[in-house]
């Protein structure tokens, strides 16, 4: 019974986060990279049946052609529709993809009821993952698609607000010595292939700060010109900048010489003392240098996590958004790594459709360590390895800053 508590935990979660939205909000697609809330509802739904119910047995539940509509990018299982282009799935309507949601939970449910083969198991557990993964999505997206709106409506009104604290004061760096240290899984309890094999490397002396960086570093390194300086960026980050007129976070608007952000409880003005987030992978890097600093490689950010317990503030505490900077190295906002996303020395997919759920997307993608104030209690652990495009901002993501022991 465990397996089925821990599925309709999981499956019931996402359910609550989509409910604040109308059912115009869960159509929204405001970029290629988001989706919109419904199709993550069905998305999520058509995993369980192509991977659990299945290769059980199980009759198909939803109709023919959600195995194209909902399929993401599983070219093992068939064609789907273009990442782009599922804003346009106006059918089928929301009703009937929670009424598919409800046909295929019973049928889980009937199918724990059995003694089941290990490899099912193991894909049930991969499917609590996958979802908990689009329970962040969904608010990310949920997020761009209001907040680019003009009104600026929010998700929802009454969210939680971050606890009052002590004023962060400037970061303590922590100074590590240089040797060989195991990277990856060590094989107990779940965790997804990328973080596999476990594997021995040398890190160099280095030193790592006890906190993320403020939005008042932030407007440190805006008023010092940090978007008008070439020499602070990346040739690529440089050229997102001009191209995109970036002058500062995603989220924020100067009103009236004054910064606001948009949260997902609406606009308000930015707080010096939290915790800064949407900041590209090029913005990270510019902001380090500018602090003569450096982003930390995935390899040292791990070995300082190492003997850290998973305490932080996640999706759990219904705020959504970052509170006063802290020292610790989970919750708030993912954090910039400068490690490209590869495989790990050894690394293989795993067999099947199932094998293109994290291989295949490794090139061009940078590495994200610690996990958010938007991702799920539980879900990330000190070997997790988040990865998106250096220009992505929409995503819950900030800045530690390391520097060379």
């Amino acid at each position: 019974m465990r397996l089925l508590d821990t599925y309709q935990e999981v499956r019931g979660r996402t359910v609550a986060l989509a409910a604040p939205l109308s059912a115009e909000d869960q159509m929204v697609q405001s970029m290629p990279e988001a989706s919109p809330t419904k199709w993550h509802l069905a998305h999520t739904t058509w995993f369980f049946e192509t991977f659990v119910l299945a290769p059980s047995g199980v009759a198909r539940i939803g109709d023919a052609d959600y195995r194209f509509l909902f399929n993401s990018y599983y070219e093992g299982v068939g064609p789907h529709v273009d990442r782009a282009h599922r804003g346009r799935l106006s059918r089928p309507s929301l009703v009937e993809v929670h009424a598919y949601r409800r046909r295929v939970d019973e049928a889980v449910a009937a199918l724990c009821g059995r003694e089941l083969e290990p490899a099912i198991v193991a894909t049930l557990e991969l499917g609590f993952a996958h979802e908990q993964q689009h329970q962040e999505l969904i608010l990310t997206d949920a997020k761009h698609a209001l907040g680019t709106q003009p009104g600026r409506p929010p998700y929802r009104e009454a969210l939680a607000r971050p606890e009052e604290g002590t004023r962060p004061g400037s970061p303590r760096f922590r100074t590590f010595g240089e040797g060989v240290v195991s990277i990856g899984h060590d094989g107990g309890g779940f965790a997804f292939d990328n973080e596999r094999p476990r594997h021995r490397t040398f890190v160099h002396g280095f030193a790592l700060a006890d906190r993320p960086a403020t939005c008042a570093e932030y407007l440190a390194f805006m008023r010092d010109g940090g978007y008008e300086r070439p020499e602070l960026w990346l040739s690529e980050g440089w050229q997102r900048v001009q191209a995109e007129r970036w002058r500062a976070p995603l989220y924020w608007e100067d009103r009236d010489g004054a910064w606001a952000l948009y949260t997902l409880g609406g606009l308000r003005p930015v707080d010096p003392d939290e915790t800064v987030a949407h900041v590209s992978y090029f913005e990270a890097d510019a902001f380090a240098r500018w602090s003569g600093a450096r982003l930390p490689t995935e390899q040292e950010w791990e070995r300082a996590a190492a003997d850290t317990p998973v305490a932080g503030p996640f999706a759990g505490s219904n705020r959504f958004h970052p509170g006063p900077a802290r020292p610790g190295l989970f919750g708030d906002v993912w954090q910039w790594t400068r490690s490209p996303y590869a495989a790990y020395p050894g690394y293989r997919p795993p067999p099947g459709a199932l094998g293109e759920y994290n291989g295949k997307f490794m090139c061009n993608q940078m590495v994200l360590r610690g996990g958010s104030c938007l991702t799920p209690d539980g879900h990330v652990r000190p070997t997790y390895r988040n990865f998106f495009p250096p220009e992505a901002r929409w995503q819950m993501s900030g800045i530690r800053l390391a520097r060379d022991a």
